[in-house]
């Protein structure tokens, strides 16, 4: 299974995926599910993606091989004048892609089916952020609905929903992610560790702030840790249930 989050902040965006894949319990591995594409000074865009392994590899394939015939580059990333068509060509991309697998004999779309967060900044926009349906149609993000998650979203839901605020610097936004994702860990064993995590900043265009977290990271067990602990100092404090007499 699959844990991404993109999520939008006055400072900027973030991003973070965790890197477990797996087709069974015997079968469980670590692939990247994030990519990020640069032209620094005019572009940075980064796509998590969530669903069939083979899917969301082609996918991504396809979109870093037209980025690199610049003879070429019809349709490609890196020309895209806008995030809006930016969101336009995966979408079709991730179209084109579980149409072959089907004309390819497979009888089931849902089998091959993938979603994808793109989010990023092109010169002369402003930064914007996007869900894509396999179906290839899409949402953006707004003040109403500042993140997206994909994959095995409910467990951590409740930890952005409620601590999310739009001011947050990046500090407080990685404390936030990682919260989120141990949570979704501690639930879920097919999502797991190392999170992969970039941070972009507004009118950068460039990466600055991007790495990976490995299970044993020290930060992260403290955080994990201190999460525990402050949740339960947090049922201590509350109210004591009065139970009638029967």
């Amino acid at each position: 299974m699959t844990y991404c989050v993109g999520m939008m902040l006055d400072a900027g965006l973030v991003f973070m995926s965790d890197t477990r894949t797996n087709a069974g319990i015997d079968n469980i591995s670590s692939f990247r599910k994030m990519t990020v594409w640069e032209e620094p000074g005019d572009r940075v865009i980064t796509l998590l993606s969530s669903g069939n392994l083979a899917t969301t590899q082609a996918v991504v394939s396809l979109l870093d091989e037209r980025t690199k015939t610049p003879e070429n580059r019809k349709p490609s990333l890196l020309a895209a004048p806008s995030m809006f068509q930016a969101a336009r060509l995966v979408a079709e991309t991730l179209r084109e892609v579980i149409d072959q697998h089907r004309e390819g004999g497979q009888q089931a779309d849902s089998a091959f089916g993938a979603t994808l967060i793109l989010g990023g900044q092109i010169a002369g926009g402003p930064p914007r952020l996007f869900l894509i349906y396999p179906e290839g149609n899409f949402i953006e993000a707004s003040s109403d609905t500042p993140f997206f998650q994909i994959g095995e979203t409910k467990y951590g839901r409740p930890i952005l929903v409620r601590a999310y605020h739009s001011a947050m610097g990046f500090e407080e936004a990685m404390r936030l992610m990682l919260v989120s994702f141990d949570s979704t860990v501690k639930a879920n064993l097919s999502v797991g560790a190392p999170f992969d995590y970039h941070f972009y900043r507004t009118d950068s265009l460039k990466v600055e702030t991007r790495g990976r977290i490995e299970a044993d990271d020290p930060y992260l067990l403290s955080i994990s840790e201190g999460w525990g602990d402050a949740l339960k100092a947090a049922l201590d404090r509350l109210p004591a249930f009065a139970f009638s007499a029967s």
